[in-house]
């Protein structure tokens, strides 16, 4: 039904898979667990580990993150529940390679010279002279760069661990006992780009598809938000109403899209934002994307003010859907794991009760036996084509605009469009010392958008051109035509 890019994303695919018949079968105990991997997992051969060892401990500590549980390495431990905890994020400990590198080297560039100036600016007296040229005893060195930062030449290296490279508050941290990956959760914003970057997948985000799961089997109402970025999840002929049809057939009550109440948030931040501008207020951000705006909260508190008020699509198509039926249980299914810790925020909870990312959305469609492609085409509730375009990068910019224009507002909108942390850093340093040159920011914090999101099941190349090939299909061409964004004015807009 499925076909994977990789290995891991096929491992991940087949666990999930596997916890979700547990819990369709009401047979989650901590033995069944321990088993799954008898169903992934070659007895004798393996497949891209060192043994069969190695990978029965990985599968078995993903299967615990998957259900919900701490994955810890004590195989025989008891299960630690993080159904309820704050964390996205953690870390598969017999997964991690805890990479034996060395953070600097010296190469074949040092010359010897005579100043030794690498030698000089050491603090740990780690550097030192061997046959005539530098060398770094690892023993000593505290990895703190003054030699590389001394050296005429550049002949030392660095090279660092790809979860730390990639992510971008430096939550990542290294244990010097045993050289594992370590999350200093204070400083994550949950983004899953260290999961991305991870090559061993030793980084996972804590899943959702049990009470999901176990929901749907006793026929509890639940309707499904669906993010626009979904389309070209499951192949470029699949179209969102053949999705709706799938979800469905799940056991879903309704399937709605995010885009919807993308186009209220357009209305309602393009008002927030004259106000602000007529309070000579010198610039607003978005608010849509959680990882930004976790990002800014801890790296840059001092823009916290600059922050739209204005809640996400996500969280405004919810409280539309909830203001007709308040029993109502919601899951947003998205590219996102940061979203799986905005629906806990103290302003906007009790808006989504779960939220399931494409990759784990695709395990659920396996366990149940349904194939989006042999769906029937569905109506669905859609948003205009500016809503379905909050997926990528710039889209939210695009919508106001649109706003701006069919609406006629007479105002001066100079956006400022950044996706990446990278690029979101400087946008945010400009800002912070009274230098930017605009007055709006659009920051999404996966280069590219949303489409690019840590928890997609395809390529993001694949994705964009189905996307793009989806959005034209829309009937509403304006946002303000929308009819849900008259629906909008019984619900609180503001988080």
């Amino acid at each position: 039904m499925f076909t994977f890019e990789t290995t891991l994303k096929k491992i991940k695919h087949e666990v999930l898979k596997q916890i979700v018949i547990l819990a369709m079968n009401n047979n989650l105990t901590t033995e069944e667990i321990f088993n799954i991997h008898k169903f992934i997992i070659d007895k004798r051969n393996p497949t891209y580990r060192c043994c069969v060892y190695k990978e029965r401990a990985i599968v078995n500590q993903r299967a615990k993150l998957a259900a919900g549980y701490m994955p810890i390495d004590d195989e025989y431990s008891k299960l630690i529940d993080i159904r309820y905890t704050d964390q996205i994020m953690y870390i598969i400990e017999s997964a991690c390679d805890r990479c034996q590198i060395n953070k600097y080297t010296v190469t074949e560039a040092c010359r010897g010279c005579l100043t030794h100036k690498c030698k000089e600016v050491c603090p740990a007296n780690a550097m030192m002279t061997v046959g005539g040229k530098a060398y770094i005893n690892q023993d000593f060195c505290k990895e703190c760069g003054l030699c590389k930062k001394a050296c005429p030449y550049n002949a030392i290296s660095e090279v660092l661990r790809p979860c730390k490279v990639a992510c971008p508050t430096g939550a990542l941290s290294v244990s010097y006992d045993d050289r594992r990956a370590i999350i200093n959760n204070e400083d994550c914003i949950q983004c899953g780009a260290c999961m991305n970057a991870c090559p061993f997948g030793a980084i996972s985000d804590k899943s959702f598809v049990v009470p999901v799961t176990k929901r749907l089997k006793r026929e509890r109402p639940m309707s499904v938000i669906v993010a626009p970025s979904i389309s070209g999840q499951f192949g470029p002929n699949v179209s969102l109403g053949q999705i709706k049809s799938a979800l469905l057939k799940m056991g879903f009550k309704d399937m709605v899209e995010a885009s919807c109440g993308a186009d209220i948030v357009t209305i309602h931040e393009t008002k927030e934002f004259l106000e602000r501008m007529e309070n000579e207020d010198t610039y607003m951000t978005n608010s849509c994307c959680p990882g930004f705006l976790n990002y800014i909260e801890k790296k840059f508190p001092s823009e916290i003010s600059k922050v739209s008020k204005t809640i996400s699509p996500m969280i405004a198509t919810a409280r539309l859907l909830k203001a007709e039926d308040p029993e109502l249980r919601i899951v947003f299914i998205g590219p996102c794991t940061a979203k799986k810790a905005e629906i806990t925020r103290p302003e906007v909870a009790g808006a989504v009760d779960y939220v399931l990312t494409f990759e784990e959305l695709s395990a659920m469609l396996d366990a149940f036996d349904i194939d989006p492609a042999l769906c029937d085409e569905m109506d669905i509730n859609e948003g205009s084509v500016f809503g379905r375009g909050f997926a990528i990068a710039g889209g939210l910019t695009a919508s106001i605009e649109n706003y701006v224009r069919s609406e006629n507002i007479d105002t001066t909108f100079k956006p400022l469009k950044v996706s990446g942390p990278e690029e979101i850093k400087k946008v945010l340093t400009l800002a912070k010392i009274n230098r930017l040159p605009g007055n709006f920011i659009e920051g999404m914090m996966c280069n590219g958008g949303c489409i690019n999101g840590a928890g997609v099941f395809s390529t993001p190349t694949f994705s964009r051109t189905a996307f793009l090939k989806e959005s034209k299909t829309s009937t509403i061409k304006n946002v303000a035509d929308n009819s849900a964004c008259t629906s909008a004015e019984t619900i609180d807009m503001e988080r």
